[in-house]
């Protein structure tokens, strides 16, 4: 049975359930499996002819193990992606004779998040079923997150989840999806400072014995592992809608914490022809100068047309270095507490060449940004996201054989960043009609400031301890 192991190396061998309430390790470190289990030709052959609930178990049943039987996983899956507004999930839409189109869009926040989230709310139900347990989720969102989590959490028994933003730094459409959600679990904060701001506070409240003592914390962004895992799925059922495992394919993705880009590298790591995967940053590059120069060093966050990826320091860079840096615990540890000490950190030459043979990365400004936004307007009647954008910018630079093609992920639908699409295309997109009445709920949100105390002081107030 495959069991969860931390990036740094001291903390316990725990399973899926463990993994998945916990998010982070004790030690400070991500969950990851102590083995990736390998797909042959002929098992990734197979699945062409499962929808996508059946893909979905099919690829995650392994990880999950008995936590979770497979007709119960099953059933959850399909309970999950029941509530997307397109049968196939996450359909494939081709742009011209080599670039595709990967919508993840379909889901209640209209966002790729919800394709994990749905699935990451009905598990958390399911572990909380019959105990007496209380659950307090803690995330940091820098748009879309927050949305699809609090969309899959709303409602649970014994469940409460704290969602913070930057105040101001997210479109308005992202906001209301979190603000006019009124559950009584449900508690968002708007924050002073940017998402890193943000993220820096969580990660403490996770490393503070006072806090994680009292209450039962866990996480919902691409830190927890669950949430990875059902990202690996749509990499594998779009890969063999274009002829996997008999022909290769690319991806490219829209970057900012490298959630998303590193469950594809865990499906090419299980045997999935992956010819390169494509980190497609915006200005904010601290990922494209790590890869290209051995560097990792972020610096200040320039405010974009894509916030979602207005991020300086990606939570999920520590599981590829764990990864490529031969799975050595103690060293990866020594290794961000540098990184923590100094504000940036070499990459070694064995993680260097691990990384180099199925990353490459693109930085785009917003300039190029809109050109293929309008690009994909004008020549294939696709309005797109800047995000997406992005990563259709990066894939039309990329040195790689033209007779490969070329996914990009379309990680968000174009009505979530409605003035930025306006200003690139002169198009304005409406929103579907699911969620047409969003501008005239009721918003519910709380501003803080961005310090430790104000927001451990509003846990105390409002949360409930663990037992």
């Amino acid at each position: 049975m495959i069991r969860y192991i931390s990036t740094r190396g001291a903390a316990p061998p725990v399973d899926f359930r463990a993994a998945t309430m916990a998010g982070l390790a004790p030690d400070g470190g991500l969950y990851l499996p102590d083995r990736l289990p390998h797909l042959t030709g002929e098992d990734i052959a197979a699945l062409a002819g499962l929808d996508y609930a059946a893909t979905a178990q099919r690829i995650m049943q392994p990880f999950v193990g008995d936590a979770v039987p497979a007709a119960d996983l099953l059933a959850l899956c399909r309970t999950a992606y029941g509530r997307f507004d397109h049968a196939a999930v996450t359909p494939l839409i081709q742009l011209d004779g080599r670039h595709w189109l990967l919508e993840l869009f379909h889901g209640p926040t209209l966002a790729f998040k919800d394709v994990a989230l749905q699935l990451l709310g009905l598990l958390l139900e399911r572990f909380l079923a019959g105990s007496d347990r209380h659950l307090t989720v803690i995330g940091a969102t820098s748009g879309d997150t927050g949305s699809a989590a609090i969309h899959g959490l709303a409602g649970i028994d014994r469940l409460d989840i704290f969602m913070l933003h930057p105040r101001g730094r997210v479109s308005d459409v992202q906001r209301r999806q979190m603000t006019t959600v009124l559950a009584p679990n449900v508690h968002n904060l708007a924050i002073e400072g940017d998402f890193d701001t943000a993220q820096a506070l969580v990660k403490r409240m996770f490393g503070d014995p006072d806090i994680a003592g009292r209450y039962a914390l866990t996480a919902v962004n691409s830190i927890n592992w669950a949430r990875l895992l059902a990202q690996v799925v749509y990499y594998f059922y779009a890969a063999v809608r274009l002829g996997a495992p008999h022909r290769p394919v690319a991806f490219s993705v829209p970057t900012g914490n490298f959630g998303d880009v590193f469950a594809g590298y865990v499906a090419a790591r299980m045997g999935l022809p992956i010819a390169r995967l494509v980190v497609a940053t915006n200005v904010n590059d601290v990922l494209h100068r790590a890869l290209e120069t051995g560097d990792y060093a972020p610096a200040g966050v320039v405010e974009t047309a894509t916030p979602s990826m207005d991020i300086a320091v990606s939570s999920n860079f520590e599981r590829l270095l764990f990864e490529e840096g031969g799975r050595n615990g103690t060293a990866l540890s020594d290794q961000m507490a540098d990184f923590a000490a100094a504000g940036r950190v070499g990459l070694t030459p064995e993680q260097r060449g691990g990384i180099a043979r199925r990353f490459a990365s693109v930085r785009v400004d917003g300039d190029e940004m809109a050109m293929a936004l309008r690009w994909a307007h004008e020549r294939s009647g696709q309005l797109i996201d800047p995000h997406t954008a992005i990563g259709l910018s990066a894939a039309q630079r990329i040195d790689l054989d033209p007779a490969i093609p070329i996914v990009t992920l379309a990680t968000a639908h174009p009505a979530k960043f409605r003035d930025a699409v306006e200003r690139a295309s002169g198009n304005r997109p409406g929103l579907p009609p699911r969620v047409g009445d969003l501008f005239a709920r009721e918003e519910r949100c709380t501003a803080i400031p961005g310090t430790y105390d104000a927001l451990t002081r509003y846990l105390r107030e409002h949360a409930t301890p663990a037992a």
